[in-house]
């Protein structure tokens, strides 16, 4: 891999940054890439630690760093490593876009089989690679580390407890540590996702319900040894949101009106209950309703049910209309005449 920089917003095709670092060489076996912003201390023990433990591994390598806008001097010393060492690949972004689109354009540039993500911040510990590998080699798609044993102060463990237990809950995968973003992972999974936001949260989701197989091994975790976390509380409330952005594009995306028509249909007799109590109320014992709670509750409750199947019903047809243009599966495997596989 030559080691010419590249320059690259997040909208871009694939091969692009690719073109960039170099004639096309063969597909590398294993692909290394690490999203970063302002880790300019940490980045030369970082490759350091990293060329020992895949230079102890059989197949080909590559390290593709994606710098997310850095500040402070990651740019630099990342263009030094590209100089230096022809196993490393840069991707520059202009500006900070967030990890969800570091993630993403690493995993449209990676040209190995094999993919392996991790921080720049030293927090994870390379050795731990051969492990993961191994664990994928078991017949997984996606081995996700969980930092069983966490060196983070409370206002990060105690949330990403929580958080772990709703994602868990919701999307029906039962991982201890969702967020861990050591992971490694066969390229077909990750091939067709599109990251954005906070989606990086959520990567094991969008490939489980994909239909891929994904599972978890502790992994050690490390202290931060430079610098400072560039998440903070307010990182919850996106995640919860992005929760529900994943939960309509996988479990429901093929039919959101079973969505919005079981919560609509549940306000809505809620609603329609209440006015038939006090429609009761009032034929049977002249009961004054008028002015009662109960009656605007229920009438909000009908409106509102209305609203939500209406919502179903449009969102339905603005799926069909995608349906003619777009496939919402993804293939496994071909089997043409002749029982030839593609």
């Amino acid at each position: 891999m030559n080691s010419v920089m590249a320059q690259s917003d997040i909208e871009h095709e694939p091969g692009g940054a690719s073109a960039a670092r170099g004639p096309e060489s063969a597909a590398r076996g294993l692909s290394v890439v690490i999203p970063l912003y302002n880790e300019a201390e940490s980045l030369p023990e970082l490759h350091r630690r990293l060329t020992e433990a895949l230079e102890s591994l059989a197949s080909d390598y590559e390290i593709l760093f994606v710098n997310d806008g850095s500040t402070d001097q990651s740019a630099s010393i990342l263009d030094d490593l590209c100089e230096s060492d022809g196993h490393v690949g840069v991707i520059h972004f202009r500006r900070n876009f967030g990890k969800a689109a570091a993630l993403d354009a690493g995993f449209r540039e990676a040209r190995g089989d094999v993919l392996i993500t991790m921080d720049a911040d030293l927090q994870d510990e390379p050795a731990e690679i051969p492990r993961l590998i191994d664990k994928l080699e078991e017949g997984y798609d996606l081995v996700s580390g969980w930092k069983r044993v966490r060196n983070d102060p409370l206002d990060k463990t105690l949330p990403s407890k929580v958080f772990n237990g709703v994602v868990g809950r919701v999307s029906g995968l039962r991982l201890n540590d969702f967020n861990c973003g050591f992971k490694a992972y066969r390229a077909a999974a990750v091939r067709d996702l599109h990251l954005y936001g906070e989606m990086h949260r959520f990567v094991p989701v969008l490939v489980f319900w994909n239909g891929f197989k994904v599972t978890e091994i502790p992994v050690e975790h490390h202290a931060r040894k430079f610098g400072r976390s560039k998440y903070g509380i307010e990182r919850m409330a996106k995640g919860f949101f992005d929760l529900l952005t994943v939960t309509l594009h996988t479990r429901y995306r093929a039919r959101p009106l079973h969505l919005f028509g079981v919560s609509g249909l549940a306000l809505g007799a809620g609603g329609f209950f209440t006015l038939l109590y006090l429609t009761v109320l009032k034929l049977f014992f002249d009961q004054p309703i008028g002015t009662r709670p109960l009656l605007f509750l229920g009438l909000l409750l009908v409106m509102v049910g209305v609203q939500f199947v209406s919502t179903g019903l449009l969102a339905e047809m603005m799926v069909r209309t995608q349906n003619a243009t777009m496939r919402n599966y993804v293939v496994r495997e071909v089997r043409r005449p002749g029982n030839a596989k593609s």
